[in-house]
This record gives structure tokens, sequence and C-alpha cells, in this order.
């Protein structure tokens, strides 16, 4: 017998019901992460407006910055949004499957940071850089086994680096640059672990705090693969560990704008992957250290330490990587030797304030890429120029500028002709304008908001800044993989800042239309805080402060 179509009808309404049901069941977001979100809601000014469409369901209604798997938030990055608050309660703890949390770019995040946060287990990236956290760095972040990743630069943090730190054993980049940090660097005892443990590290950034006392031997071994130490503008005291010499995978080694003091190791001599070496402004002693087996080294700075008086060593002509050679004040005696200009990658030689005599021979073999020869206040002489030759020569204070009196050798450097630094050009934009929160778009010249920030490079290998080849790399690399276009780049005010910093103002253009919506800004700005983004090799490791995007 035919079923009656009444009974159709409702078995269908039926199953209607039943399959919205089981949608919405599962768009349902944990009540516990709920909780935890709606915690920092109450405690955080300017979220996006997406946090306000559905107070219940985060992962259902997409909040902005939230990623969930299932009913589970696994996911909060919410860079660059101005957000203003602290983070100093118990609620971040409940976030339980959190495996990622990027809060960077955001000044008015304050306060110090909660001990709960050691309750996130999964946690395998924590990036805070560019906020405006205070206190201690907590130790309970030493309970996140599963963290890889830990930025906390450039926030005001005090105290002394937590020993627990040493329990990450799975951590490769460790970014603690640029706080009020002070102390020793914690190493490893019976009963409590130290950064020598860290032997998947390859990243130790500590530079620009207020660290102290020795640098332990027992911090490095040969086990280690760290690419990156920067150690600069600290208060370290005692000798360079000799163990520095084991860690054969070293590419930058900053120690510069410290106390140390002793001899250097010979046994760097064994780091023959490193190209930037900087020492400069210490207290160290003894002999000029030895560098011929450093084949990759681009970029010495040995200047303002107290070496034993002596010629030029026989490394400077012959490290045909090298691109710059500083050793001001270095007690150097003797000829300039001719060689040293001849390297084929040499761009810059800055000897000033040594004891140099005789005569300067830059007549023949001259590398094409020499832009400056800085050599004021020595004893030289005299000087033997090719006619060739038109980039900067600095004599002042020599007695050879008793003869040469009149020419611009013997000017000061800031009277004399430098290469100006690149910076994109909008002059195929005519004499075009835009209103006063907006600028020109290179190449398009359309009128847009960009996207702000500052670029600080700590340890290029090249020194010319009006090389436009390397800089349009940058430009090229920066637009290809922030899915932009060739219209969405400038790079301005590029210069080395005290700090030795190459120092780069960029400007981000959306592609289309005057303004970035929050998803692409929160998509650029994680990008550029995680290290997603990969400059050329001669850039060398960089951080990225964004300036505040006003949607």
């Amino acid at each position: 017998m035919a079923e009656k179509p009444e009974i159709h009808f409702l078995l269908l309404l039926l199953m209607v019901f039943c399959f919205i049901g089981v949608e919405f069941i599962s768009a349902v977001t944990d009540s516990a992460d709920v909780a935890a979100l709606q915690s920092l809601k109450n405690q955080w000014e300017n979220l996006p407006p997406s946090w306000d469409s559905n107070p219940t369901d985060p992962c259902g209604t997409h909040w902005e910055g939230v990623t969930c798997n299932g009913s589970r938030v696994t996911a909060l990055g919410l860079t660059n949004t101005n957000l203003k608050g602290a983070l100093n309660n118990g609620d971040i703890g409940a976030l339980s499957e959190l495996r990622s949390l990027d809060l960077s770019y955001n000044r008015g995040l304050t306060g110090s940071l909660s001990p709960s946060i050691g309750n996130l287990t999964k946690l395998n990236i924590l990036i805070l850089a560019g906020c405006g956290f205070t206190g201690f760095i907590p130790e309970e972040i030493g309970k996140l086994t599963e963290l890889t990743f830990l930025a906390l630069n450039s926030n005001n943090f005090s105290g002394t680096i937590p020993p627990t730190l040493g329990s990450l054993s799975k951590l490769y980049w460790l970014d603690l640059a640029d706080n009020q940090l002070t102390g020793s660097l914690p190493i490893s005892t019976v009963n409590t672990p130290g950064l020598d443990l860290l032997l998947s590290a390859k990243h130790f950034h500590f530079n620009k705090n207020q660290l102290s006392g020795s640098i332990s031997p027992k911090l490095f071994n040969s086990e280690m693969v760290l690419i990156h130490i920067l150690f600069d503008e600290n208060k370290f005291t005692g000798e360079i560990p000799s163990t520095l010499g084991a860690v054969t995978t070293l590419e930058n080694l900053r120690l510069d704008r410290n106390s140390l003091s002793g001899t250097v190791p010979s046994n760097l001599n064994n780091l023959t992957t490193l190209s930037e070496l900087h020492l400069a402004n210490n207290r160290l002693t003894g002999p000029i250290p030895d560098l011929s087996l450093l084949n990759s080294l681009n970029y010495v700075d040995l200047s303002n330490n107290s070496f034993d008086k002596s010629e030029a060593p026989r490394w400077f002509s012959n490290l045909q990587s090298l691109t710059t050679l500083v050793m001001e004040n270095g007690n150097l005696q003797g000829s300039v030797p001719e060689m040293l200009f001849g390297l084929p990658q040499l761009n810059q030689v800055k000897l000033k304030n040594n004891q140099f005599n005789g005569t300067l021979d830059l007549r023949s073999n001259i590398s094409q890429q020499l832009q400056l020869v800085d050599l004021e206040n020595n004893d030289i002489s005299s000087v033997k120029l090719s006619s060739g030759y038109a980039n900067v020569i600095l004599l002042s204070g020599n007695p050879v500028c008793n003869v040469l009196n009149n020419t611009v050798y013997c000017k000061p450097q800031d009277q004399q002709q430098q290469n100006q630094s690149y910076s994109t050009s909008t002059a195929s934009c005519g004499s075009k304008s835009c209103p006063s929160n907006e600028k020109l778009k290179p190449q398009c010249c359309d009128c847009a908001l960009p996207y702000e920030g500052t670029f600080y490079f700590r340890a290029p290998s090249f020194t010319d800044l009006s090389n436009a080849t390397v800089f349009h790399e940058l430009e090229m690399s920066l637009w290809t993989e922030l899915s932009l276009t060739p219209c969405s780049v400038s790079l301005q005010n590029i210069f080395f800042n005290r700090d030795s910093y190459l120092q780069v103002q960029l400007d981000l253009f959306p592609p289309v239309g005057k303004y970035f919506n929050q998803t692409e800004i929160q998509r650029i700005g994680y990008y550029l805080s995680n290290q997603t983004f990969k400059p050329s090799v001669e850039f060398g490791p960089y951080y990225f402060i964004a300036s505040p995007y006003a949607l």
C-alpha cells in the first residue's frame, strides 16, 4: 500500500531538522575555549568587529585571528591590530589546544605575562615581538616543550633569563633581544636546565639588553647547530670562550659593544662558514686574531680594542669573500697592503685612527666594487692613485694633506660626495600627490594607505646602500612571497643606525583598492613576525616592527 504524502513530508522535515541540529552542534566552540576568549575580550580594546558577531561561537562564526580544528581553538593571531590591554590573568592558559600564539606589533599590550601561559603545553609558536610587556619572563614558559619558535624581542621585559628555557629541546628560534634583561646566561647544573641544552637551536638573539657576567665556556659545544649568535650591546665581561670555535655551523657572530677582555681564541679560525664577525668596542688584548681560514667571511669589525701594536696581518689581503674591513683605533702600523684593495668583492675599508705610514698605493688591481677607503688620522706621507678611481678616499689628519690640503681627499667625510642610499622611485608619477594619510604606489601611481613598518637587518654582509640590484631583489622577494604586486612595495630611508643595523622603512600597498582588510593585515604581519618571509642571504638576520594600521 502506498505511503501517504503527509508521511513523506514529515519524514523529510525530520531529516532537515536532524541535519540542522548536527550542523549546529558541530559548529559550537568548546565551552572552556569560549570562556578563555571572552576573558581576553574583556581585557582588550580595539578587537576586530567579528569578535562581536556571535559571543558564544568563535569557531562557528570565524572570529578574526582565531583558527579552530573542530570545536577547539588551535591558533590565535592578532598581529598589528592596535590591541590595548593585558595578558596577565589565568585565562589564556585555558586554551589547552593552542598551537600558535602571535600578538606581535601591538604596543598597547602591556603589563606582565601570566604564569598560566605555561599551561599551553601544545604550543609550537609563541611570538610577542614589538609589544609593551614588562616584568619577568615567566619561568613557566619552560613547560612548553613542543615550542620551536619563541620571540619575545622588543618589549620591556626585565629580570634574568629563566634557566627553564633550557628545557625547550625542540626550540630552534630564541629571540629575547631589545629588552631590559639582566644577569648572566643560565647554564645547566645537576638540578637545573640551562641554555647549553638547546641543541636544536639555530638562533640565540640576546642583543640590546643589560646582560652581564662572563660567557661561560659551558654554553657552547660541538653538538650545537647555531648559525646566529647575537650578543651585541650588553655588559658581558671576561674572555671570549674558546668553545665557540666548536660551533662550526656559525654564520653570524656579534659580540661587539660589551666589555670582553683577554685574547681572541685562536680556534675561531675553525669557523669556516662564518660570514659576519663583530668584535668591536670591547677590551680585547693580545695579537690580532688570525682569520686566515675564514674563507666565507664577508664583514669583519675589530675596532676599538687594545690589540698589540702590529703591521696589517696577512689575511687582510687574502680573504676573497671580504666586502667590508673595519679596524679603527686598532694599533696598526707600517704600510697599508696594496693587495688589500684588489680583493674582488671589497666595498669598504675603514682603518682610521691607526699608525699606518709611508705611501698609499691605489694605482692598480683595484676592486670594481670599492666605494670607500677611510684612512683618516694615520701617518701616510704620500698617495699614488689611478686616474680611473673616482670613489671616496678620506685622508684628513695625515701628513700627506700638508701637500694635498686643497683636494677632496683631505676634506672631512661629511664634505665629500657619497653615493645616495637607494629608495624606491615614484619619479614616473610626476607631481601627483595624495591625501595626507595615503601615499603613492610606485609604478602604478595610485594613492593608497600603506602597511608601514621598519626592517632591522642585524648583520648584513654588504655596506653599499646605493646598490640598486640588492634592493631590487629585496623588493621582488617581498611582493612575490607576500603575494602582492610590483606596485605594492616601497623601500625608503635606508641607513646604518647606531647599533650598526641596516634600517629600512617598508611600505606595502594593497594590490587592489586603497586599503588592506583585517585578514590581509594578519597574514602579512604573521609572515614577517615568524620569519616566514626570507630575504636573500646577504641581508642576514632581521626583525620587523610594524606601525599601527588604521583601517
